[in-house]
């Protein structure tokens, strides 16, 4: 398998000055290939390509050897892969019909990773064995960067990022050959309802609890999103401003995931098997502006249940309990969300009636009465045991 493994980085004060410096020259690297690429198709109507731009790449560190030169040659290659999977992508939507998005300039602070595609080449992991107190990561032009390793890396180091997270430096190790750790079976199955009431509900009545993180903190974030509409764009109290704001939406962050692991890791070792519904949240959480011709209808409301719909982190949650799934040898099987919440269990009538409130269900055809998320956590099990017996037959 392969997994990442993330640890914060501790740089001396010229190592974090060497390392803003390495982001800003491969971010200024980024926007000249774009404009490289933008110009070339507007005035010659030629398509550049990835292995065109890292050609030139010699030429660009020979010219500008105290800037460029100073940096790993695959760490600039790497940002030229990023430049073109953006391109990549956008090519796909257009084929797919999609909004096409064009890739954009990145301004500072939208450029925030440097990746390293291969241990050992221009970097090094656990460069300085000797050091048994602490672990130390070689970047060339940087140097011998301790690491705050919170736990063991497991499999073959592949790649190394650096990222940096408001005044924080982040370490990500990408590890192949990553070894399975399974969990004894546990002898019980259960379905997964996801809502906004509580995170997860479980077929067997069990419930896990939205903490709401984002909505806990609106008010500071409100008066500090406020206090710095007021600053004036360029100051250095802005600046400061920007990173009080961006200190609250990541402490929001880190909670939010906190509270994911702690929620999957307890599914994990009480399931053998689980289903959930196949969600699309993108489209779950779209506007419903509308336009000016045709105005969307109860407008506040939906961008209320949008809010804490994202609030929720459905999507972080899923990706958390999938690969912690994979590891632990649990079954996951991701099922058809239509009816589950207007089905009845018992007898399987479906009738947006079934749902009196959004806690209480009340079959109309048979009279079950149940918690509304608990009705639809047992439809979701039945859909994917059906699933399930369905993959074994064929």
């Amino acid at each position: 398998m392969r997994r990442s493994f993330k640890f914060l980085l501790r740089p001396t004060v010229k190592q974090a000055a060497a390392l803003a410096a390495c982001l800003e020259d491969h971010r200024q690297l980024y926007n000249a290939a774009l404009e490289h690429r933008r110009t070339a198709y507007a005035r010659a109507g030629v398509s550049v390509r990835y292995r065109d731009q890292s050609a030139d790449l010699k030429h660009i560190r020979r010219d500008d050897p105290d800037r460029q030169g100073r940096w790993s040659f695959s760490s600039q290659q790497a940002t030229l892969r990023r430049l073109d999977k953006a391109f990549g992508a956008f090519f796909a939507r257009v084929k797919a019909g999609r909004t096409p998005g064009f890739p954009r300039f990145k301004g500072r602070g939208w450029f925030d990773t440097v990746e390293w595609p291969k241990d050992g080449d221009g970097c090094r992991w656990d460069s300085q064995p000797e050091h048994r107190s602490a672990t130390f990561v070689r970047l060339q032009g940087v140097g011998h960067v301790r690491v705050h390793r919170h736990r063991a890396v497991r499999g073959r180091v592949k790649t190394i990022a650096v990222k940096r997270e408001g005044s924080r430096w982040f370490l990500v190790l990408s590890c192949d050959e990553v070894p399975a750790t399974p969990l004894p079976a546990a002898g019980a199955v259960a379905g997964i309802d996801l809502g906004v009431a509580s995170l997860v509900t479980t077929s067997d009545g069990a419930h896990v609890a939205n903490p709401r993180y984002l909505a806990a903190t609106a008010g500071r974030l409100a008066d500090a999103q406020r206090d710095l509409a007021r600053k004036k764009r360029g100051s250095k109290r802005r600046r400061k401003q920007v990173a009080r704001v961006a200190a609250l939406h990541g402490k929001v962050r880190r909670q939010r995931l906190d509270h994911a692991h702690k929620a999957a890791n307890a599914l994990i070792r009480a399931y053998d098997v689980m289903a959930h519904e196949d969600l699309r949240i993108t489209n779950m959480t779209r506007s419903a502006s509308g336009t000016l011709d045709a105005p969307g209808r109860n407008v506040a409301a939906k961008a209320g249940l949008n809010r804490s719909i994202m609030d929720a982190g459905w999507g972080v949650f899923l990706t958390i309990l999938s690969y912690k799934a994979e590891s632990a040898g649990r079954e996951l099987i991701a099922v058809n969300p239509a009816d589950t919440s207007r089905t009845c269990a018992r007898c399987g009538h479906c009738a947006a009636e079934n749902r009196v409130t959004q806690a209480e269900f009340r079959c109309t055809g048979c009279g079950h009465a149940a918690h509304a998320d608990v009705n639809a956590a047992k439809n979701i099990l039945r859909a994917g045991l059906a699933l399930r017996q369905a993959a074994e037959a064929a």
